[in-house]
């Protein structure tokens, strides 16, 4: 480990980050809730672990949040089933991960430790795990530090670095080869980042580099299995339903105007609207928003009852769910694009909708070959949003070839979750 790389991130650069999450605690929930959980982090593991007979192999997965744990859960299942008696330990960052992740082959979920060196040192000691695996990006690095100097064989699989990253500019390129280099293995999406991950870290035998692609489009197949089965029908059958999937305000601000224009142009149209967090106060918020416009919308709070009702407007009130839903639907327009970045629009794929999404979707290489082959749009205004749908609502036959490209991506894709089990397991 760099000498300098590591004072500078111990003596000054996780404090501030730390003490910036302590402000944020004071004003944000979901904040607070993070941190509180850190706080009993240790207390957990060690009751938990103490009850554990020794000598079994212990894996501990590493999560951001939901969407990384649906990249972990096939490679975590694989796992389970060539080494049936190990321990499957997974860490979130995120509140939204830790309380909505549920896996049967899952043995504990915590959150991640505090990234102070005392903390991943004492997490360590009582887990002491025979590898420790991070999916896709959320990377911390004392805890990674700490492992290799335990001998802890460590792994980051779904690894992706875009053209033009800040990771491959100079003074952070050397931070982050510290950091890469303290990896054992290292897997990634494809082979771009490989070559990318490759200039960070420079050449030499260690960490191992493999491309093996992203294990989320084997989850995304896997739970869309028995919907496929039961509707073989033609997607054409399904009613005109727009799916509009986590959405976020700035999401809002964009399409919500074209939203009310493409309900009074088409008098068939459903739409699904999904908030990114559907907690009661934002429920009511929209509730009123499409009242206001003249539409009654019907809130579905039961996950027991998933069939969508009738009304024009369906506001959903639950987390989980939305997977098996966008199989009522015709297009998806998936949210997060004019903010953070966009969601999985994996899932209204495989269900064999053309996806439209925003511009900031850059970071996702699913979405960059779902413009490719023609079953993603990105729109950067209501207009567009506006003339994409109706475009497809319109011309069948483009419909249908969205519609295709969408789930043949997903189905080219497929396979990467046993690659990397295989070589979790043999590495």
């Amino acid at each position: 480990v760099n000498a300098v790389w590591f004072l500078l991130y111990n003596a000054i650069v996780y404090p501030l980050l730390f003490f910036v999450y302590l402000l944020l605690c004071l004003f944000n929930g979901k904040v607070r809730a993070g941190i509180l959980g850190r706080f009993s982090t240790h207390k957990v593991l060690k009751q938990y672990f103490n009850n554990i007979e020794p000598n079994r192999f212990i894996y501990w997965y590493h999560a951001a949040s939901l969407g990384e744990f649906q990249q972990i859960r096939p490679v975590l299942e694989g796992v389970k089933e060539v080494v049936p008696d190990s321990v499957a330990v997974v860490s979130f960052y995120s509140p939204s991960g830790y309380q909505n992740a549920s896996c049967a082959a899952m043995d504990l979920k915590v959150y991640l430790p505090f990234d102070f060196l005392w903390s991943v040192n004492r997490a360590l000691a009582v887990v002491n795990p025979r590898k420790l695996i991070f999916a896709a990006y959320d990377i911390w690095p004392n805890l990674i530090w700490s492992a290799k100097r335990k001998n802890i064989h460590t792994n980051i699989f779904a690894a992706r670095v875009k053209d033009g990253s800040y990771k491959m500019k100079p003074v952070f390129r050397r931070f982050y080869r510290s950091v890469y280099r303290s990896f054992a293995t290292i897997y990634t999406i494809a082979e771009k980042d490989y070559r990318h991950i490759r200039a960070i870290i420079g050449e030499g035998n260690s960490p191992k580099l493999r491309a093996l692609g992203n294990p989320r489009y084997d989850m995304v197949k896997q739970s869309a299995d028995n919907f496929t089965q039961e509707r073989t029908e033609s997607i054409l059958s399904r009613g005109k339903r727009l799916i509009l999937g986590s959405i976020h305000q700035e999401d809002d601000e964009v399409i919500l105007p074209a939203v009310w224009e493409l309900l009074r142009t088409f008098p068939d149209l459903k739409i699904l609207y999904v908030p990114h967090e559907p907690g009661k106060t934002v429920i009511e918020k929209y509730r009123n928003i499409f009242q206001q416009e003249g539409f009654t919308p019907a809130v579905i709070t039961d996950k027991a009852n998933l069939v969508l009702p009738g009304e024009r407007v369906v506001i959903l009130g639950v987390v989980g769910v939305l997977a098996s839903l966008y199989w009522q639907g015709q297009v998806a327009y998936i949210g997060g694009g004019f903010s953070k970045g966009i969601h999985n629009v994996m899932e209204p794929a495989i269900a064999r909708l053309p996806v439209l999404f925003g511009p900031r979707h850059q970071h996702f290489q699913e979405a960059e070959e779902l413009l490719q082959s023609g079953g993603g749009f990105a729109i950067h205004s209501g207009e567009e949003f506006k003339n994409s749908c109706e475009l497809l609502f319109t011309q069948e036959d483009h419909f249908l070839k969205s519609s295709l490209a969408a789930t043949e991506v997903i189905h080219r894709n497929l396979g990467s979750a046993t690659r990397i089990v295989r070589s979790l397991i043999r590495d």
